[in-house]
């Protein structure tokens, strides 16, 4: 999945977790009101003026109230300072919240499939649906793009992987919303039909992203790395660090957002122990400052001189 990746410019500025819980809380809120408008409005005209896709795409807009509500929950949880049971934290309720979302997706995007393809079976039984359908259509398809638009550039701001998902879930609501209001059109046209195809279209979207969500925040759960590009940009930043003379076994997992980094870093060996150690936490802090790096555990080893080799063997 494309969505959830972020820059690693290392002057791009770091957000704290207060900043980016508080950016969670105020965009989600905004997401909740237009949701809660749109759902309404879109399930009473849907029923009123006989649209299948209308009502279909009414009831993806409530579950985004509830994906809403799992993002707060979420973002309440992931704010918690590590503690005895938790000692990295709990970023990783983002990642459930992500995986919730996309199963909510799923679930949503399956049952309309099922809907639609029921209503296909008997096509006769499809009415004609009033015009006053299509204009509730284009307005929500406005909203929505207006409001995928508007979470998608406070997630990028503040990095924030569950944010994303979230603004990705609005815009699947405009796709729905604009395949919606064709169906009508071609309902309207004459050719009723259309209307329900609407909605499976509609349905299938739905599911695929769901999936793709959910599939993605299954890996970070289970300690998936990072991209490479990540990988190498950190990996930099060590090497680069004064005293330091090479890096190995450089691991990573996600935590959250967040990233949890082992990595081992040589330095000279005629050094010692407390000046090494000098070395592995100024790595350490470099990285943190740079990097989206929770935390780093460097295990030091020692370095020889390549023309010192003749005398390690002796």
């Amino acid at each position: 999945m494309k969505h959830t990746e972020f820059s690693d410019d290392p002057d791009a500025p770091q957000y704290s977790l207060e900043e980016r819980t508080v950016a969670a809380s105020r965009t989600t809120w905004v997401s909740v009101a237009v949701n809660l408008c749109l759902s309404i409005t879109q399930i009473i005209v849907g029923l009123i003026s006989k649209s299948q896709g209308l009502v279909a795409d009414g009831i993806h807009s409530l579950s985004d109230l509830i994906a809403d509500f799992v993002v707060l929950f979420a973002s309440h949880h992931s704010k918690k300072d590590a503690d005895e049971d938790h000692p990295y934290g709990h970023q990783r309720f983002e990642t459930a919240a992500s995986l919730v979302l996309g199963v909510l997706l799923l679930a949503v995007g399956i049952g309309m499939l099922w809907s639609a393809f029921l209503k296909l079976q008997d096509p006769d039984t499809v009415p004609k649906v009033h015009i006053v359908a299509l204009w509730v259509a284009v307005g929500a398809l406005i909203a929505k793009e207006s409001l995928f638009r508007y979470m998608l550039v406070i997630a990028k701001r503040v990095r924030s992987s569950m944010l994303v998902a979230n603004a990705w879930h609005a815009r699947s609501d405009a796709a729905s919303s604009l395949v919606v209001g064709i169906g009508i059109i071609g309902n309207l046209a004459g050719y009723p039909i259309f209307d329900p195809i609407a909605a499976l279209i509609v349905g299938f979207m739905v599911a695929n992203m769901g999936w793709g969500f959910a599939w993605d925040a299954l890996h970070d759960l289970v300690d998936r790395a990072v991209d490479e590009q990540e990988v190498a940009a950190i990996r930099e930043t060590l090497v680069t660090t004064p005293g330091v003379k090479g890096v190995h076994d450089l691991r990573t997992r996600k935590m959250g957002d967040m990233i949890v980094v082992d990595a081992h870093i040589e330095v000279d060996a005629t050094i010692n122990v407390e000046a090494g150690h000098d070395i592995a936490v100024a790595a350490r802090a470099r990285v943190m400052q740079h990097h989206r790096v929770l935390d780093l555990m460097a295990h030091v080893d020692p370095w020889h001189r390549p023309d010192l080799d003749h005398v390690k063997r002796h």
